[in-house]
């Protein structure tokens, strides 16, 4: 192949990528959709990931990369700066980059924020309606972020028995601003009592960027359930020992959290768990293998994320673009 014939295939090949963007995606997926795409995704044959890390703890660039059968090829790469919102700008920027299993070609760009809020939240909710008891009438979201505003969102589609949400943050303005702004069809309050609200809970979820345990597990009533998001970093952690040690504990994928994120490698490292305390993840639990087994068991489900779940998000949103141009 000529220079000028390999140039011209490289730019029809980047105008074919189609370009999907929060704005214009984000009004036409729905989170039982996005729930059940995560259910379906992981009836595929388990993925080849890797990740890579770079930079400081107040400036990380993170890069993920999935191959799984049957959907293709995937890298999203972020910047995560914590310190960001405070200047008005967001915490996490970047894009995911689907490319096509047979030909390689990239198929689709999809902003970072669109694949990450669906998918996150997406992953959380999944769990819980796998481990969570049916009956779960009150949710507790720790954090007052942008994945807080998104579960919201996500569990009250997907629990219709749910009465209430209340939203506890260390900054109780936050909380009051979430809690106000939001919307949702159930009442969502603001509460500034956290061992209280935990107490009351029959679903915790935990949406922070805490280096230092904030849940206790002395607050947690039995039949709880508790999904823990925040921690992605070695240095990481939302939950005690108490509660890691104490609950029937699962993971969204183990090759992605028992080495990789504080949430396990802290207690595993001081002895207060081994990696067998990890009971399943979402392999197992779709496949029945696995589950709670107990009304009062606390359930603790870490969300520890991955590329394959982007790529399976990204399809997703690929496939409901195309229904969109279809419909055109």
């Amino acid at each position: 192949m000529s220079m000028l014939a390999a140039t011209r295939w490289k730019a029809r090949a980047t105008m074919d990528a189609k370009l999907l963007t929060y704005d214009d995606m984000a009004p036409h997926l729905s989170w039982p959709d996005a729930v059940e795409a995560l259910r379906r995704g992981h009836r595929l044959a388990r993925p080849q990931i890797g990740d890579l890390f770079l930079g400081p703890p107040e400036g990380t660039l993170l890069t993920r990369g999935a191959y799984l059968p049957g959907l293709g090829y995937g890298v999203k790469s972020v910047t995560v700066l914590p310190g960001n919102p405070a200047q008005g700008r967001p915490s996490v920027q970047g894009a995911m980059f689907v490319f096509d299993e047979e030909t390689g070609a990239l198929r689709s760009i999809v902003e970072s924020r669109l694949v990450t809020e669906y998918k996150t939240a997406a992953d959380s909710v999944l769990g819980a309606r796998l481990l969570a008891r049916p009956d779960a009438r009150h949710l507790l979201i720790v954090g007052a972020g942008t994945v807080a505003r998104s579960l919201v969102h996500a569990y009250g589609a997907a629990f219709p028995r749910l009465e209430r949400i209340s939203v506890w943050a260390r900054n109780f303005a936050q909380a009051q601003a979430l809690a106000a702004n939001v919307e949702s069809p159930l009442p969502v309050h603001a509460v500034e009592d956290l061992p209280q609200a935990v107490a009351e809970a029959d679903i915790v979820s935990t949406a922070t960027m805490a280096t230092t345990p904030v849940l206790k597990g002395e607050w947690v009533r039995p039949g709880t359930h508790v999904d823990l998001i925040g921690a992605f970093r070695k240095d990481m952690r939302e939950a005690d020992d108490t509660l890691i040690s104490g609950a029937a504990l699962f993971v969204d994928c183990r090759d992605t959290t028992i080495d990789h994120i504080g949430e396990l490698t802290i207690p595993i490292s001081a002895g207060i768990i081994d990696e067998s305390a990890v009971l399943g993840d979402l392999y197992d639990l779709i496949e029945g293998t696995q589950g709670r087994r107990d009304p009062q068991d606390v359930t603790v489900f870490k969300n520890g994320g991955g590329a394959h779940l982007d790529l399976m998000m990204a399809a997703y949103i690929a496939r409901s673009a195309r229904g969109l141009q279809e419909k055109r």
